[in-house]
């Protein structure tokens, strides 16, 4: 049960993910959609052109990535620079919001990689059970 201390501060935060008209879910997805996530993690290592991070960014689409950087600009998370150069140069890097957020998804993403013999157990174990059961 929660406490009066937590609900209120709960109450006081001006947004709640959990709500389904809250502004702040769009940018959690955009965050931690599939693409959105690696994109982050690539540009936390440094600034990079679009061909650069589509190839960083293994198996991602052209019309994906474009997408994915948008999305993270408008939220301020990617800063997308043009130079006035022939041919056109377009590098995209972390804003100062922007690596806060990497920085936290990097954690993550370390996380699941360091633990990935253990996912991978699970995964055998939960299927040798169905298979068992015969429920494949």
């Amino acid at each position: 049960m929660e406490s009066t201390q937590e609900r209120t501060a709960e109450q006081d935060l001006p947004y709640n993910v959990f709500a389904r008209t809250c502004p702040s879910r769009g940018t959690l997805e955009h965050v931690t959609g599939r693409w959105g996530g690696l994109t982050l993690g690539a540009l936390y290592e440094g600034s990079l052109r679009f061909n650069e991070l589509r190839r960083r960014v293994d198996g991602v689409s052209e019309k994906m990535l474009s997408q994915t950087l948008h999305a993270l600009e408008r939220d301020g998370l990617v800063h997308r620079e043009a130079q006035p150069t022939n041919p056109p140069r377009v590098d995209y890097e972390l804003t100062p919001l922007g690596r806060g957020v990497a920085e936290r998804l990097i954690s993550l993403i370390q996380f699941v990689e360091g633990r990935m013999d253990d996912v991978l157990d699970a995964r055998r174990t939960y299927d040798e059970t169905r298979e068992t059961r015969g429920t494949l």
